[in-house]
């Protein structure tokens, strides 16, 4: 089933737009973004259904990965919609001799954040993070907002500011 994930409060006549955790660390930042509603099914959350409903090309929309190394614990790799991870080269460029995704049963926990609405801003844990290098190839990129059904487009150098993470050919 189909859900468009409607954003707004109605604790007025006029419709307001909700904020997220990682939209309000980004306010209080003053760095920019736009968020961006999008139809979801829970059946498909992948970032090709995301691109679609965004109307965007797949490669401009990242998803968050969560990981965990042998060595150093738990990794955050942000990487485009249609690539996948090299756990080999993951675990190299956090330090680790191997890792692995984290189950999505302990996503929340770790996180702050479910399966298909992980954003790299605001998670419980300030997590050492790793941007695929394509990101810089864009004046923009999308990322969760972190809920299902929003996205935020964001400067690629903003978030790599705002998250300190390093750049690897993940």
């Amino acid at each position: 089933m189909k859900n468009l994930f409607l954003l707004f409060c109605f604790a007025s006549t006029v419709p307001k737009m909700i904020k997220t955790n990682a939209a309000r660390l980004l306010d209080a930042a003053g760095i920019g973004y736009e968020l961006i509603p999008y139809e979801f099914s829970e059946d498909d959350l992948s970032a090709g259904k995301v691109a679609a409903s965004l109307g965007e090309d797949v490669e401009r929309v990242f998803k968050t990965l969560v990981l965990r190394g042998d060595r150093n614990g738990v990794f955050v790799c942000v990487i485009p919609g249609d690539f996948e991870v090299d756990l080999k080269l993951a675990a190299s460029i956090s330090g680790n001799k191997s890792c692995a995704m984290v189950h999505v049963k302990e996503l929340l926990g770790l996180t702050g954040y479910i399966r298909g609405g992980c954003s790299p801003i605001g998670m419980k844990k300030a997590y050492p993070t790793f941007i695929h290098e394509s990101a810089l190839l864009y004046d923009y990129i999308y990322i969760s907002a972190g809920v299902r059904g929003l996205q935020m487009k964001i400067a690629p150098s903003d978030l790599f500011s705002y998250t300190g993470a390093e750049i690897y050919p993940i």
